[in-house]
């Protein structure tokens, strides 16, 4: 497993990890929300489970140096690449026990990650090893040679990218959409360079940024800000305080 820590960070625990499946996916579904995040003062990090080697476009080591950028960006207190086999995640015992190793080092309070219904195989397979590698990590007995110690299970979160995924929650990143726009273009290689003589994929396309940004304004119109980033979680919210929730900005047409 490789590993980027920002200079500023002073202790490996995390209070919140993305976890998802190749270098520019959390910017672009995510970023908006880790952003703003940090902003509160939440420890951040980005576990990417692959380095993208089946990539139309770019190379490994290119990719790897654009994730450093773009974790830099997003100002994360670490980011993280489990290297497992591009186009290949599966859920494993060996992918399981690496990822429970993860999440026990970093102890996160919270994880975001895909949705299991996603059409790419990568990412239904990375919201499916979350889910029971999160599970198993608060397990004693399991792993237990390897001797970390068993943690709380984190709470859940999966990014809603698909309008057939009502969302639970959604993330007012209204302040935060300039900043994700430039860790999603730190992956250079990815998207659209008029002078790029690599082949053009859907993300390279010239549209495809524009229909991004027309997803968080959609997400954001639904809460009545100017962008957000919608998520599902599947377990039922302990909500605290219901006047403070239902009170916050909402559209009552979406």
């Amino acid at each position: 497993m490789s590993e980027v820590v920002n200079e500023d960070a002073q202790t490996p625990e995390l209070d919140v990890l993305a976890v998802f499946s190749h270098p520019d996916d959390a910017e672009l579904t995510s970023g908006g929300t880790l952003l703003k995040l940090k902003s509160l003062g939440y420890r951040t990090g980005v576990l990417d489970m692959t380095r993208g080697e089946m990539g139309t476009r770019g190379t490994v080591e290119g990719r790897a140096e654009e994730a450093r950028e773009a974790a830099r960006i997003m100002r994360l207190d670490v980011r993280l690449n489990l290297e497992q086999p591009d186009g290949h995640v599966f859920v494993t015992d060996e992918a399981r026990t690496a990822l429970v190793r993860v999440i026990r080092a970093y102890r996160p309070k919270l994880v975001l990650t895909a949705h299991w219904d996603d059409p790419h195989p990568d990412h239904a397979a990375t919201a499916r090893l979350v889910r029971e590698a999160a599970r198993l990590a608060s397990m004693r007995r399991y792993d237990e040679a390897f001797g970390q110690g068993a943690v709380q299970m984190p709470a859940l979160a999966h990014a809603a990218y698909s309008r057939l995924v009502e969302p639970s929650f959604i993330v007012d990143i209204s302040e935060f959409v300039e900043g994700k726009m430039q860790a999603i273009l730190a992956h250079r290689s990815q998207f659209y360079d008029p002078e790029s003589k690599e082949p053009v994929t859907r993300i390279s396309s010239e549209n495809f940024l524009g229909q991004l940004e027309s997803r968080w304004r959609y997400a954001g119109s639904l809460i009545g800000v100017a962008a957000g980033e919608a998520y599902y979680v599947r377990e039922a919210l302990n909500v605290h305080d219901p006047v403070a929730l239902l009170t916050r900005p909402m559209n009552i047409y979406s």
